[in-house]
């Protein structure tokens, strides 16, 4: 019972830190373009030399 002193506070605080780093990839803009890369994948350019 002690213990949920200590780990209440420490998943509250993982949550958090978890909700800042989504929130911080919605904002600088990792989501914006979901499609082009799979595009991408499938172009045939070849290798430049």
């Amino acid at each position: 019972m002690n213990m949920l002193i200590y780990l209440i506070p420490v998943a509250l605080a993982l949550g958090g830190l978890g909700l800042a780093a989504f929130l911080w990839s919605l904002k600088s803009g990792q989501y914006d373009d979901l499609d082009g890369a799979a595009w991408r994948v499938l172009e045939d350019d070849g290798p430049k030399s």
